[in-house]
């Protein structure tokens, strides 16, 4: 057959059209590690939760951790269950240590700006984000912008806005990447969705979440006055990041941050990913209509209170069905429900999930469910499972840099969830209930709560 020259670029364009829509997983871009490649990554803040993120590392064959990033050179953290020491220092000698095991003289390289440490990292192919919450987004951003996959742990942001626009950039950018709520990768979450969606409750329409967790320090009853001079080996204004400048103090660092409005997001900010998940995952939760939190305790503008009770009501939406969620914080707890068994309590930390035939009870952060009164779960028929199954949180996301299927809870779905939970730490903070217009990422009424929603950032730390 005769072809015209037309005729073949025409269809040669075509072609070529078809083959750049294949996902870039099957084709193995440039963003992402071919399998039999190690994955090389940097871990940005190395306290406590930093540190427990590197030794889950450890147990992956496939990674190497290339450098480290954090303001704070090192960090007794004996007064926290963290125990031990961490910081770039001590983190560092131990990541020389564990890989030195197969390759002997490993060096880490150590930075005190994370920002110095993307440019001149050239291999680096992800980022593990541990830092507090108020850097979150901007690591984030900063890393995948750079095009590194990124780990970020929860709440993914510290603001509501920042968490759609964190989303945004993942979307643009096309990197792998996980929110740190390990929960998530349980098989007890998937088994609660599961169980739900096979009707074992019948239609659910109220929901209790609770967490006996309340701040860090019992103490303090604000913001502190008095300045303390900062220790040898903290960057305490590269430890600000974007906040505005304040005296260091050392209920600020480390950990205790997270009693902090500045800094962290108190206990909802702190475990509401880890413990409103099942009831995200399950109901395919997007905004609420509205959200209504209150303190236990007096309420302060500057530090989080000692616990709290947050109402969330979720209108009818695609597959959303009209649902309130009741959170406690802080050692609250619902009322214990007949149908537990005579004697019993309800555990420390669980959710609850009320239907018209039975009551749903698991444990906190993805924990194993199980149906009341004991009568039905004995005879419940457990369902052929219909979720795929996590090889390990961290692994889920490996899998994902090297081209494999997104982790589960990936920035678009991290972020969803994260909006819902930060949408009760606004109400908490503007002490008002809140009209949530989701379109235009407005509090219908309550100008109070703007400044929450979006907070302001020193000069040079801006996102947009």
């Amino acid at each position: 057959m005769k072809t015209s020259r037309r005729s073949f670029l025409r269809t040669t364009a075509s072609a070529v059209t078809a083959f750049t829509l294949v996902p870039r997983h099957v084709l193995g871009g440039a963003k992402f590690v071919a399998p039999s490649n190690k994955v090389n990554i940097a871990v940005v803040g190395v306290g406590g939760q930093g540190r427990t993120n590197v030794r889950e590392l450890f147990k992956q064959e496939d990674v190497q951790i290339v450098a480290v990033a954090d303001p704070h050179e090192h960090s007794d953290l004996a007064p926290f269950y963290f125990r031990g020491v961490a910081g770039r220092k001590p983190v560092r000698a131990e990541i020389e240590k564990h890989h030195a095991a197969k390759l002997p003289n490993y060096r880490v390289a150590e930075y005190e700006d994370f920002r110095v440490m993307l440019e001149k990292e050239k291999s680096i192919d992800a980022i593990l984000c541990a830092t507090p919450d108020h850097l979150h987004a901007y690591v984030s951003i900063l890393a995948m912008r750079a095009g590194k996959h990124v780990y970020c742990e929860k709440p993914l942001t510290h603001n509501v806005w920042e968490a759609g626009f964190v989303a945004q950039v993942a979307r643009e950018t096309g990197v792998a990447t996980q929110m740190g709520n390990q929960g998530h990768s349980n098989d007890g979450i998937r088994e609660t969705c599961e169980w739900i969606w096979n009707g074992a409750i019948g239609t659910v329409r109220d929901i209790h979440v609770w967490v006996g967790s309340g701040r860090w320090n019992k103490q303090l009853t604000g913001r502190p006055s008095e300045s303390v001079p900062v220790p040898a080996g903290l960057n305490w204004d590269l430890w600000l990041g974007p906040r505005e400048v304040r005296p260091y103090h050392p209920a600020y660092a480390p950990v205790s941050w997270r009693d902090f409005w500045a800094f962290g997001c108190g206990t909802l900010g702190d475990f509401g990913c880890h413990d409103l998940d099942a009831a995200c995952w399950a109901f395919d939760l997007r905004a609420p209509s509205s959200v209504e939190a209150r303190p236990a305790g007096t309420m302060n503008q500057d530090i989080a209170p000692h616990g709290e009770i947050c109402y969330y009501h979720f209108a009818p939406a695609g597959n959303q069905r009209a649902l309130k969620i009741t959170w406690y914080g802080g050692g609250l707890k619902p009322p214990a429900p007949e149908e537990l068994p005579r004697g019993a309590a309800l555990p420390d930390r669980g959710a609850l999930f009320v239907g018209e035939k039975g009551l749903l009870l698991c444990g906190g952060a993805g924990g194993k469910p199980r149906l009341l009164p004991e009568e039905k779960d004995k005879a419940f028929q457990r369902p052929a499972p219909s979720l795929p199954r996590s090889k390990g949180h961290h692994r889920d996301w490996l899998d994902a840099c090297k081209g494999g299927p997104a982790a589960s809870s990936n920035f678009d779905y991290g972020a969803r969830l994260t909006e819902i939970v930060l949408l009760g730490v606004t109400s908490l903070r503007a002490g008002r209930k809140l009209h949530w217009d989701a379109a235009n990422l407005k509090a219908v009424g309550a100008p109070e709560a703007d400044a929450i929603l979006k907070e302001s950032c020193r000069k040079g730390w801006e996102l947009a």
